[in-house]
């Protein structure tokens, strides 16, 4: 028998009560971050009074997102794996070949390099970017050199564009100069700034808009998805469009794989009007040590970041069956397609909720989101599934020492795996925790082992490394808690486990 219509009524009403609670609470917390961000806006100098505007709207329009948006910001039952047509394999681009005439496409294209990002990770002061990877050369250098090579080898003018942020502008534009009678032009835009927001309160922490002292953390810049407005706001899009670029190649600036592909290149330019490609991801086979990047797919395709995924389901995430594919955050973009989104404000990336905890204890959060995220807004979209030689990613010592080995050999700044490795994987590598930071790192090897037939190395404790060591199969090395380990000098070690105490005496 069904229930009375009166019943049904008097049942609704407390979820529509709730729902109009929620809106209400909801726009009470957006009056109040907008009051807030009016006071800190009325702080500002007079010299960055517009720049900070604009970040301004561009927060309060992420902040108005987040406040609206229920529970994981992914429907775990709507993802599948991409189809098989919007993944291309990297052989079947490169079978097309190139045209008589490469200089055309690249004289479209411009670099563009992510340069927001500390050098705290691996103990460093100041913009990761300038951290020596190679023969003395920073991540920097090698770019510059990159993009220098292309340009005389094709006689073109691809132009390098740096998106610093405000933790690393001021240090990379000092380091600029050394690089002005190289055959490349630099230009520099900023990310925006954003103030870190009280996990209580859900109001700003900062109290006025300086960056030194008190405020020193209370301000970030959010996320390389914010390229898109901040490339926009700084007039540069623009500049560009008007030289006649078409492209831009986007890749984190300590992704050493990060080389301009000529092919893919082709690819996007030779496509038929109609069918213009405006956004190609790099993607790159999964190994089970890559858990930071899935893929997914909802009638288009989707960027997966971990950030969003249901506790319940993360393992199956971190699986190699369901995502057998991740981001290697290199993309391909038009630009023309940038600014027609920006104009409508049709940009819709998924916010990443990162919380944070400052020196003093308060906990806060950053709304963020991923540059790949994006991926569903443009048109004709498509990965490619590229070697894994294009993702060579610095993010520890352990990547620095892999890089810094003879596996590599360096060429006009681009790293390729050395001919005499019989293996193209890379080696398996883990230092230990008093290997973390550079100048330890450095302190502890007299020249960086042979590792041409190495497979997987552990190091942990105190542990160093006499010259000209070799390193093969599989080398484990731990020394135990008060104890030192000193690898003598010449030493080949393959297929060793080595603890306990071992020094070498001066003589």
């Amino acid at each position: 028998m069904s229930k009375p219509e009166h019943l049904l009524a008097d049942e609704l009403e407390p979820n529509s009560r709730m729902a109009q609670f929620e809106e209400v609470m909801r726009q009470q917390l957006e009056s109040s971050m907008h009051g807030e961000l009016e006071k800190l806006q009325s702080t500002a100098a007079e010299a960055e009074a517009e720049v900070s505007r604009k970040d301004f709207e561009g927060f309060k329009n992420l902040f108005h997102r987040f406040l609206q948006v229920k529970g994981p910001s992914v429907e775990w039952a709507k993802i599948n794996r991409p189809p098989e047509d919007s993944i291309q394999p990297y052989d079947k681009i490169k079978s097309r070949g190139l045209p008589d005439s490469v200089a055309d496409s690249l004289n479209k294209l411009v670099v563009v390099k992510l340069n927001g990002g500390l050098g705290t990770s691996m103990g460093c002061k100041g913009p990761k970017s300038l951290i020596s990877v190679r023969n003395e050369n920073t991540f920097l250098d090698l770019t510059v050199q990159q993009i220098e090579h292309l340009n005389k080898t094709y006689n073109t003018d691809v132009p390098l564009v740096l998106m610093n942020s405000f933790n690393t502008d001021e240090d990379t534009k000092k380091i600029l100069q050394k690089y002005t009678h190289h055959r490349v032009k630099i230009h520099t835009f900023n990310q925006s700034r954003y103030p870190r927001i009280n996990k209580e309160s859900l109001l700003p922490v900062a109290k006025d808009m300086a960056m030194t002292g008190e405020n020193g953390d209370v301000w970030y810049p959010p996320g390389h998805g914010d390229i898109y407005a901040s490339f926009y706001n700084s007039g540069l899009l623009d500049q560009l469009i008007a030289e006649g670029k078409e492209y831009i190649f986007v890749s984190n600036i300590d992704n050493l794989g990060a080389t301009v592909d000529l092919y893919i290149l082709n690819h996007l330019v030779s496509q038929p009007n109609g069918k213009r490609c405006e956004f190609i991801m790099e993607v790159t086979d999964k190994t089970r040590a890559d858990v930071k990047f899935g893929k997914k797919y909802d009638r288009k395709l989707r960027l997966l970041e971990i950030a969003q995924v249901p506790k319940t389901h993360v393992d199956e995430f971190k699986s190699v069956t369901k995502f057998k594919i991740f981001n290697t955050n290199n993309l391909w973009i038009s630009l023309v397609a940038i600014k027609r989104l920006q104009e409508q404000n049709a940009m819709d990336m998924e916010i990443i909720v990162n919380p944070k905890t400052l020196d003093g204890g308060q906990n806060v959060i950053q709304l963020e989101t991923a540059v790949g995220a994006a991926i569903k807004c443009f048109d004709n979209a498509l990965g490619i599934n590229v070697p894994r030689s294009r993702f060579l990613p610095v993010k520890t010592t352990s990547d620095l020492l892999l890089v810094m080995s003879n596996l590599y050999c360096l060429e006009a700044g681009s790293l390729t795996m050395s001919q005499k490795r019989e293996f193209p994987t890379t080696p398996h590598v883990k230092l230990g925790s008093s290997f973390t930071k550079v100048q330890e790192y450095l302190a502890r090897f007299e020249s960086i082992p042979d590792m041409l037939e190495l497979d997987h190395l552990t190091v942990s404790g105190d542990v160093t490394f006499g010259k000209h060591v070799s390193l093969k199969g599989t080398v484990i090395i731990i020394a135990n808690h008060g104890d030192r380990i000193d690898i003598p000098a010449g030493s080949m070690l393959e297929n060793k486990i080595v603890s306990g105490n071992l020094r070498i005496l001066d003589h």
